[in-house]
């Protein structure tokens, strides 16, 4: 009998990981493990840099966010400047965000996680991606899924420069306003984009909701854990993606606290773990109790179920009402069911969608009044913002110059390493029994992950700054002649 599954690589998400599922004498998991090979050192990267030069170099770090480490080293650099952006520059910033954090959620429902429920997860693998979706929804809807993604994607490309490598922020502002032509051209585009985010949470309704087999798989044990939650909340505790003060609260729901960005190395530490280049973070004022549900564990949550867990509610009218719906469906606040992460983020993409509208609506937002030029010496900086994959933190130090010294980055999706890690090994746990496998039920243990939408891209770090590396030599059979190892 194999005492060993691996599912290598992992499927459907941004960057590389695979899963190694280890079986015990009986053929039942013994353990499992979120495995993540590569490496990224943007930290490092960083050093002897202007400090201005960063919100275009960190981006770099994942192709698929770029935005969320655009603005969050942007923001970071307002701060080791002492300079607060103009009213207008916070409008501008907020609308390409909400853009961002839409189309990004639109393709992970889409052509990353989607698939799980609207083709079925034990479908074929060849019929478990857009196009098996797209059968499902139909064809004018897949048109909709691409136009409305395109649409708000011009309106990151005309303020920012580019979709995938913004170099919009400046400290204390942007470089680039909007004139009122494009201001009524992008409200249309606002209004189309909104009009598709309900039918979006209708297509949800339709095909999720409404089938008991998946409704059960939602609600049920296997993919479930209380955890501590994450997230950033304005001054009524609403979610805001930009800005306001990170909101943790416990398996029950009650604050355990809230802080400004400022203090995060307060309240958040870092463990790791020699089987992956993932950091783990967990509560100081908790402490690491290892993989663990519950109060005593020190794991928390980030990402759209927990912003929405550690909120109160949504700013914007259609949002709050879908919020209710989802925590009523759900047995109340807060929830613990991982697969409600693709329903929280439906609810964020209508919430997205409301607020730019809203946005475009104010002709304010058309002032030339753009940037504050700074004045005060450069030292040190923290920004934060709320990533689609969760809550986001730079932290800058530099010396008089401006030239950085110091960086430290606590990427959104390392803060749910551990839970994806609890999550997997309690799915391959309930699914994989006396060593059965197959395909469907080895999709429904990478379910555990891919709800969290992780970005291992950027998630990767090394504690000790080396990591393995192996080149193998061939020769002109293709057979190896010689292994270097480090």
């Amino acid at each position: 009998m194999t005492k060993k599954i691996s599912i290598d690589p992992i499927t459907r998400l941004e960057g590389h990981g695979k899963i190694e599922i280890f079986l015990d004498d009986s053929g039942n998991v013994k353990n499992a493990y979120l495995q993540v090979p590569e490496l990224r050192g943007f930290e490092q990267f960083c050093i002897d840099r202007p400090v201005e030069e960063l919100p275009r170099i960190t981006p770099r770090i994942c192709g698929v966010c770029p935005m969320a480490h655009h603005m969050a080293s942007t923001k970071t650099v307002d701060a080791v400047y002492h300079v607060k952006p103009t009213p207008t520059a916070v409008k501008l910033r907020n609308l390409v965000y909400d853009a961002y954090i839409m189309e990004d959620h639109l393709l992970h429902f889409f052509f990353l996680g989607g698939p799980d429920f609207v083709v079925t997860p034990s479908a074929p693998p060849e019929e478990r991606n857009i196009l098996g979706v797209i059968s499902k929804v139909g064809l004018e809807t897949g048109k909709k899924v691409i136009e409305t993604r395109k649409k708000i994607r011009e309106i990151v490309i005309h303020l920012s420069g580019r979709i995938i490598h913004p170099v919009s922020g400046l400290p204390g502002g942007v470089s680039k306003g909007l004139i009122e032509e494009k201001r009524i051209e992008f409200l249309k585009y606002a209004e189309d984009a909104l009009a598709f985010a309900k039918e979006t949470l209708q297509i949800f309704n339709d095909i999720v909701l409404k089938n008991d087999k998946y409704l059960d798989l939602i609600v049920g044990d296997i993919y479930k854990h209380k955890t501590y939650y994450m997230g950033l909340v304005d001054e009524k505790n609403k979610v805001n993606f930009y800005d306001g003060k990170i909101r943790v609260v416990d398996p029950n729901g009650k604050e355990l606290v809230k802080f400004e960005a400022k203090d995060y190395l307060e309240h958040i530490a870092e463990h790791v773990e020699p089987w992956s280049y993932m950091k783990f973070p967990f509560l100081k004022a908790i402490g690491w109790n290892g993989f663990i549900d519950g109060k005593d564990s020190g794991v928390y949550r980030v990402a759209p179920l927990a912003r929405l867990n550690a909120s109160d509610g949504m700013a914007t009218a259609i949002a709050q009402a879908e919020y209710e719906k989802m925590y009523d469906a759900l047995g109340g606040k807060p929830a613990h069911n991982t697969l409600a992460f693709h329903w929280a983020r439906l609810i964020e993409v209508m919430y997205a969608a409301e607020h730019m509208f809203e946005l475009l609506k104010d002709k304010g937002i058309t002032s030339d009044d753009i940037r504050n030029i700074p004045t005060e010496v450069p030292d040190e900086g923290i920004g934060v913002v709320e990533a689609a994959r969760g809550t986001l933190f730079h932290h800058y130090k530099t010396d008089e110059n401006g030239i950085i010294t110091a960086v430290n980055l606590i990427v959104a999706t390392v803060g749910n390493a551990a839970a994806m890690s609890m999550s997997i090994a309690k799915a391959a746990q309930y699914l994989i029994k006396d060593g059965e496998v197959n395909d469907g039920l080895l999709n429904m243990v990478e379910m555990a992950f891919r709800a969290y939408d992780p970005c291992l891209a950027c998630a990767t770090h090394s504690l000790p700054g080396q990591m393995p590396l192996e080149v193998n030599i061939h020769n002109s059979k293709n057979e190896v002649v010689k292994t270097i190892r480090r």
